[in-house]
């Protein structure tokens, strides 16, 4: 686990080129948990649930089990990969309102594991470092 890449657990300040990445709805509602935040500090606009909205990026995880999750996290990814000019900070997205576990969750990720420029939160990799 490379400690520049864990996720800070609280995040209340970005730096210029990181990007807050936080679990979603698909309306957009940006009402609660981390995408409150979003909106509240960091660029997510009401209305839009997924992709890059200012400093954030929404990954929509209210809409069904993890198989709906996984093609929005896939497409992170592959945004994360034509921007490597910024940095990502992946938050425990689903873990909080959505209901899912980090367990379910984390191994989304696993193509993000050798990416510099996305971290991910620490429960993330220990799930995929075992």
């Amino acid at each position: 686990m490379n400690a520049s890449r864990i996720t800070p657990s609280w995040i209340t300040t970005l730096h210029a080129g990181e990007i807050f990445v936080f679990g979603s709805n698909l309306q957009g509602a940006h009402g609660g948990g981390a995408a409150r935040l979003a909106y509240q500090r960091f660029g997510a606009i009401w209305g839009q649930g997924t992709g890059l909205q200012g400093q954030s990026y929404g990954i929509p995880t209210m809409q069904g089990g993890i198989g709906t999750i996984k093609p929005y996290v896939d497409e992170f990814i592959d945004f994360a990969r034509q921007h490597v000019e910024l940095t990502f900070l992946v938050t425990e997205i689903g873990c909080g309102i959505a209901g899912f576990t980090p367990e379910e969750i984390a191994p989304l990720f696993l193509q993000a594991v050798d990416m510099d420029n996305v971290s991910l939160p620490r429960r993330f990799w220990e799930i995929l470092e075992r």
